[in-house]
Order: structure tokens, then sequence, then C-alpha cells
């Protein structure tokens, strides 16, 4: 069949080449839905590329994805150096620095294919993601296909497109259905309704050549039946190998299926004779993923049961396949010996390659069809399994394996398991925010590892007992469990125990108000001479947060952006979510308060993300809506201290009272407020950090006083209490902090500073804020007060944040919250809260009111 309306397509590819053969790298995103033609799109190209060198690799449609399979199929045909790295099983960090290499290449022009990523591991998304980010300055060219329509909200894919979206290498290409007349071509002059034919194809091209194919005019409702009519066609043996081939995959390797059809007197080629499956290089492959699923979905139970068992056989005996593939036809097999050891493997291998996502995928499927009673060899499994849960953030699921498998260590006499079972259940419970339990298990974990020879498990079980001692205020304790915990590690040489103690007794150095950050440096130098992912993600965290802490903002967002380079590429969501959490906090401070809004409300839309990672969210957004009067700030602050108090430590709870008391007393509820800042305030003068504690004593203060005075209370605290104002104003100035700048001047009788103040919240958009303000130059008798926003405020129409502004212009089109979101890369609940926040500002209550105002603004020019 003829390449219908693609012509203008092919061109804007050979545009894209040719930018990428000067030296512009170029990342072209071809989306669309299955059937759309997106391979053909390429295999046309590549027909029309000359001096070009194609390397093409496709994520497969199994259950579990096996680890970087496009880059397992690319490196065979790259030779060299990757193909050795992909046939020794190197660290995916040299794998990836060999594709880059590769790409970079300048004795040839390299294209590369990758196809179907809507079935990618995270290993490959996280390569995608390290390509794209290094594309711009390479002469090279990468060709993503995805079908876009089977993206959900929670797809990893999604995140990284949204990152990639605006690189300088990055393209987008959404092929469209065929039209009317383009199907009219396609049918030509047969005896076809064209008009019928395109009603029921909608115009996709795979369905139209199916439909072709099968006969008309008897068309079959949907294109299994369509594959169905065309395998009735072929002969018995055509239709036995098209089975096989099916049940190995889209792509065939031919030596496979010829080891899998010996003895049925079936060829290779009788498959390509039924034109379902076409040549490829040395190998066979289906036309495309509907026709294989169809084909495959014919077989009969038990025959597709013997086939994986033939396929299984086969791969074993070669004894180079892909473990995740061997899990997979094992399964298929219902082998569940086999299971149990390939899957097992896979879940390493994955693990191994930052796949964490598909090793706890593998790590389920070896406990779901385990043969045996080997309870040593189940609570292995169950621990594997909890430690990819953790890398994850899916905690809730990490708690309850941790425990099958510490009740099994129990059953076996296992005292050492079952001790370093309980010190990892602390951690996993901190994150819980169940601060008593975790510290009980930290103690009983030390309690069960003391009486037996020091080892890795007990360096570690002194660790967590530190952290534990610390969170109850007993930071003596804390320090003698920290300095057991290094001896330990020294002494057996443990990098990962030394780095994770350097964290501990930095941040305890920074709580306490002293500068940590050395020891936090040396952590991370530690972690990274040692190669050790998940330390190295564990201290760039305490690094940002420690920065952000003690006010030094740009080595915090130099921390962040290393950080986040670091874990995206090893896809380490935990620290990810720290990462953003942290850098909400130091924006809120900063006063971006937009883009802190916005990284607050994208992770509180994730699903399962763990408790102790909303906190952060919570706080910054509750006070954020707090401050402007916008609605559901209580109902963040509520869910705050409620995770605050359930984790039972004071670093915690005294930001979030403040937060809390800070909203009240916008809103003239005096009471209330110093209700919320004395709770705990006695608590915070024993031991938090002087900005902690004095972000009680400030609010306590402006309502009347505190009690008792925080030791060393920083500068800007201190200056205000004396009634220093403008001391105080330019203190948090040089802090960088312009919100605590303006609040400062409020309880000053100085008009100046007041309109300054006020100025200050109208940028903010602190219209809560702005409005105490105002209360205060009335009651001081100041004439002409300013009623609204500055004018580089009122620059934006309504008072509309640049995130809102393109919400209201793509409303103006008359689009749902779902294609909002598909375009913009954030979730649907994300869309809704901006819908509702525009729809507030602009003054109306409806969508198609909205798109009126848009109008009138000039808005929907902006989609």
């Amino acid at each position: 069949m003829d390449l219908q309306e693609r012509a203008s397509f092919l061109g804007t590819l050979a545009e894209y080449a040719a930018e990428a053969r000067s030296g512009d790298g170029r990342l072209v995103l071809v989306s669309g839905e299955s059937g759309i033609g997106k391979t053909a799109l390429l295999e046309a190209f590549q027909q029309r590329s000359k001096g070009a060198r194609w390397l093409w690799g496709a994520c497969d449609g199994l259950l579990t994805p096996r680890p970087l399979g496009p880059l397992f199929d690319i490196g065979p045909q790259a030779g060299g150096e990757l193909a050795e790295l992909c046939r020794g099983g190197a660290p995916r960090d040299r794998l990836f620095a060999a594709f880059l290499g590769e790409l970079s290449a300048p004795a040839v022009f390299t294209v590369v294919a990758m196809e179907d990523l809507h079935w990618a591991d995270e290993a490959t998304i996280d390569l995608l993601s390290f390509a794209g980010r290094r594309l711009a300055r390479m002469p090279a060219l990468l060709l993503v296909t995805y079908r876009d329509d089977e993206l959900g909200e929670d797809h990893p894919l999604r995140v990284v497109l949204g990152d990639l979206a605006t690189g300088r290498a990055t393209r987008r290409m959404r092929l469209p259905a065929l039209s009317m007349t383009a199907v009219q071509a396609l049918v030509g002059q047969q005896d076809v309704d064209a008009a019928e034919l395109y009603r029921i194809t909608a115009g996709n091209p795979f369905y139209v050549t199916e439909m072709l194919e099968a006969g008309w005019p008897s068309v079959p409702p949907t294109v299994r039946d369509a594959v169905g009519a065309r395998l009735a066609r072929a002969g018995p043996g055509a239709r036995r190998a098209v089975e096989a081939a099916a049940v190995i995959g889209t792509r065939v390797d031919r030596a496979l299926l010829l080891s899998v059809l010996t003895g049925s007197g079936v060829s290779v080629e009788e498959c390509l004779n039924t034109g379902m499956l076409v040549g490829d290089g040395n190998d066979v492959r289906f036309r495309h993923e509907l026709a294989r699923m169809a084909a495959e979905a014919r077989i009969a139970p038990q025959r597709k049961r013997e086939l994986h068992a033939y396929v299984l056989a086969a791969l074993e005996e070669r004894g180079d396949a892909d473990p995740a593939v061997l899990a997979h036809h094992a399964e298929g097999a219902g082998d569940a010996k086999a299971v149990s050891r390939h899957a097992s493997a896979a879940a390493l291998r994955s693990s191994a390659l930052g796949a964490h996502r598909e090793s706890a995928a593998q790590f389920e499927r070896a406990l779901r069809l385990r043969p045996d009673s080997d309870k040593a060899r189940l609570a292995s499994l169950h621990e594997g399994l909890a430690w990819e849960y953790a890398l994850l953030d899916r905690w809730e699921e990490a708690e309850r394996v941790r425990r099958t498998a510490l009740a099994l260590r129990r059953e076996l006499g296992d005292y050492l398991r079952a001790g370093d079972d309980l010190s990892t259940l602390s951690v996993t419970l901190w994150r819980l925010c169940r601060g008593a339990e975790s510290a009980r298990a930290a103690e009983e974990a030390v309690e069960v590892l003391e009486p037996l020879p020091p080892g890795r498990e007990l360096a570690w079980a002194y660790a967590r007992l530190s952290v534990a001692r610390w969170s109850q205020g007993r930071s003596d304790e804390a320090a003698r469990a920290i300095d057991k915990a290094r001896e330990v590690g020294e002494r057996l040489h443990l990098a990962d125990v030394e780095s994770y103690a350097l964290n501990l007794a930095g941040m305890m150095q920074v709580e306490s108000g002293r500068d940590g950050m050395p020891l936090l440096e040396k952590a991370l130098q530690v972690a990274l001479d040692a190669g050790l992912p998940e330390s190295v993600g564990h201290a760039y965290t305490n690094l940002q947060e420690a920065a952000t802490r003690l006010h030094r903002f740009e080595d915090s967002a130099r921390y962040f952006t290393e950080g986040m380079s670091y874990c995206q590429d090893r896809e380490m969501g935990v620290y990810s979510l720290c990462l953003h959490g942290w850098r909400s906090w130091g924006l809120l401070l900063l006063g971006r308060w937009d883009d802190a809004a916005d990284i607050c409300a994208q992770l509180l839309d994730r699903q399962g993300i763990s408790p102790v990672n909303r906190l952060n969210p919570l706080r910054v957004l509750g006070s954020i809506r707090g401050r402007r009067g916008e609605p559901g700030a209580w109902e963040l602050l509520d869910e705050a201290l409620v995770l605050a108090e359930r984790l039972d430590e004071p670093e915690w709870i005294v930001p979030v009272r403040a937060a809390r008391a800070e909203v009240h007393w916008l809103a003239g509820e005096f009471e209330s407020a110093a209700a919320e800042a004395r709770a705990n305030y006695a608590r915070a003068l024993g031991w938090v950090n002087p900005w902690a504690s004095g972000s009680l004593a400030i609010w306590l203060s402006r309502l009347g006083g505190p009690a008792e005075l925080p030791p060393e209370l920083p500068e800007p605290f201190a200056r205000e209490m004396a009634g220093d104002w403008p001391g105080a104003a330019a203190a948090w100035a040089r802090l960088g902090r312009p919100y605590d700048e303006a609040l400062a001047w409020l309880g000053s009788g100085d008009e100046a500073g007041l309109r300054q103040a006020l100025a200050t919240f109208g940028d903010l958009g602190a219209r809560a804020a702005a409005a105490v303000a105002r209360r205060r130059m009335k009651d001081l008798g100041v004439t002409s007060i300013p009623r609204g926003p500055r004018a580089a405020t009122r620059a934006a129409p309504a008072g509309l944040t640049a995130r809102e502004q393109e919400i209201l212009a793509l409303l103006s089109q008359g689009l749902p919250d779902r294609e909002i979101s598909r375009r913009l890369f954030i979730s649907e609940r994300t869309v809704h809260h901006h819908v509702s926040a525009v729809l507030s500002k602009i003054g109306v209550s409806s969508r198609t009111a909205a798109a009126r105002e848009a109008a009138r603004m000039g808005i929907g020019t902006l989609a």
C-alpha cells in the first residue's frame, strides 16, 4: 500500500536530519495511536536517507519489560565497545556513556530509532532522558515513537516527555488519521464502499489495509477478525509457524523460530508468505503488534503453553537470553520452578540497571509462582521486593513484605537477618510518619544484633538508632550511636555506613544551628568514590535541605540540579521526591510562589507518594494558599499537622505549627494563632534549630510575647522583637526572603516601610497579607492607600500566573482537562486545581464564560 498523507512529515524529518548533520542534534518524539503508521513513516524516511547509519531498537509488549531492551537491540548493530558492554553485563553508567559515544561518533551520521516507548522500562526512560538532555550539540538524530493514548497519568514516560519538551533538541510530531480522500486512494479500483470503510476504521492506516486484505464486502468488525481471515487463507503449516512467531514476540529471531519449528516440517518462509510477517535483516517481524496480538489470541490455551515451553527450552539451551524474556516464557509455560529461577535473576539484573519498577514486578512474579516451601529463599525474595518498593517510594507495600520477611526469619531462627529486617523496617515506618513505631523497631534491631559478632547489619542498626534518638531529642545518645556505627563501618570498610553516618552528623550540626556542610560534602564524596547510588542520592537530598535551611539558596539550587540529574538517571524516585519537596520550600522562601505551588501540586497529585514526602508540599502549598487568601489552605495544613504529629519530630511539627499560626493571624483569628504557636513551643526550645524555634517565637511576639526566648535567636527575629523593624527587614532582605522582609514592617509605624510591604505583597499575590497591611495603614491614619496590585502585577491579566494563562488559553479552545493534561504533561487533578483558580481570578463560573473572557483578554493566542 502507498504511504498516504505523510509527505509533509517526511519533509519535516528531512529538515531535522539536516540540522542534526550540522551538529544541532534532534530528538523527535513521534506519537499517535496504534496502527497510525509510525513505523511505516520511519521506514519510508530511512529509504530516503542517504549516507546515514541507522540503529533500531524497540520496547516489547511483555507484562514485565526487559530492562534497556532498545539499547540491547542497538548494541549488536553498533558493534565495538557498546556491543561488548551489552554482552558483558556492564553497569548502566558505562552503557549510557557508550551509547552517547555512538551518537557523537564523527565518522558517520547516526540515526537511532527507538520504537514503542509506551512499553518502556524505567532504565530505558532514563536513557531517553540522559541522551535527550545532551543531544543538542551532537551530529545525531534520535527518533522515538510511542502511543500517546496509552500513557496514563502516572506513566513515568509522561514526566520525562514533559522535562524534555522544552529542550533545545526536542521536536514533536503527532501523526493524524487518514482523511476520507486518502482512504479512497487506498481503495483504488476495488469494489469497496470507501465511505463505509472510512467510517469503520476511522482512517487508521493499519485497520484500512487489514480490512482490504481480508476482502470485501464482508468487512470484519475488528482487526482481530481481519487477521483471522488472512490466516484462514493460509495452510495449516503456515498457521502453526505464525502462532509460534506470535508467542516469541513482535521481532522474531529467525534461528529461534527455526528451533521451535524443528520437526514440524514448516519453514520460516511460510510465515512470510502469509503477509503478516516481513523480513527484518536476518530476522523477521510482524507487520504490526496488533497483528501479533490478534494471531496470539487465536491460539488455544494448551497450545500456547506448549509453544512457550518450546521457546523457553530453546532459549535456555542457547544460554544468552535476557532473564526477563526467560521469565516471561516460563510463566507462559506454567513452569513454576523456571519462573522462580529466571524471575529472581531478572529482578536482580533490573535493579542493577536502575529499572526498579521492573525489578519489583519480577520479584512479585517469583513470589506469585513460587514452586516450593523454602522459607529462606522466600524471605530473601520478600526482602528484595521490599527494597525495590522503598526505592519506588511505595512504603506501605514495603512494610507489608518486610514484615513477612521478618516473620520468616524469626521462624528460621535467623537472628542476623531478622535484626537487619527490623533495622530496615524502622526506616520504612519513619517514611510512613509512624515515629514511635520506627523508634521501637530501631531499638529492637540493636537488641537482637548486639549479642552477635559485629557486622554490616549491626553498623546499620546503630546508624538507624541514632536517627530515632535524635528525633526523640536525645542528642547525646544519638551521637554515641553514630560513633558506634562509624566504628564498625570503618573496621569493616563499609563505605555506605560511613557516608550515612557522615550525613547524620552533618544534619545534626545543621539542626543545632551550626555549619554541617563539610561533613555532608564528605558524605557525598565517600558515596561517589565507592559508586553507591543510593548513598549518593541520600547525600544530595541532605545537602540541598541543609543549604536551604542555612539560606544558601544558590548552593541549594545547585545541589537540586545535580541531585535530580543523578537520581533521574538512576530511577531513584524516593530521592527525586525529597529533592522536589525541599526545592518547593526554598522557592517559597525566595518568593517564587508560582513555581513552588506547581511543584507541590504535582507532588500531591502523585499516587502512592509516601506520607513523609507529602509533608513539604502540604505545608508549602498550604502557606501559599493561606497567604493568597485562596481556598483549600486548611485542608492541606490539617493533613500536614496529622502527619507531623504522627512522625513525632519537632523539626517537622514546628514549621507546620508556624504556618498554621500565620494563616490564623492573617484571618484575624489571634487566639487560635497564639494557641498554634504555643502548642509545641516548649519542646522547640529544647533542641530544634534556632530558625525553627524562632519561627514560633516571632508569632508569639506578634501576638503578645513568648514566655521564654530561644537561645541564639537569629538576627531578623531578634531585631523585630526589639522593635527594630527596619533592621529586621534589612536582615531578611540580605537572606533573600522578600515575604518575611515585608512582614517585618507590619508592626512598625513607618508609612514608607508599610507601603513597601504592601507593594511586595501585591507582587507575590499575597492578598490576605496585603489586607493586613492596609488595615494597619488605615489604623495609623495613612491616606491614599493603594487598593490593588502594582503595575507589574497588573501586567499579568487578572493576576494570572504564567501557567494559569497557559491553562486559560487551552480552555479557550474548548479542550477538556484530560487533553490539557496530555498537552502540558501534568496530571488531570493538577489541571483541575488550575482551572478552579483561573475561574476564580477572572470572576466567571463556567468554562464557556472563561473562553469568552480569554478572547476579550487576548489570551487565546497564547496556545
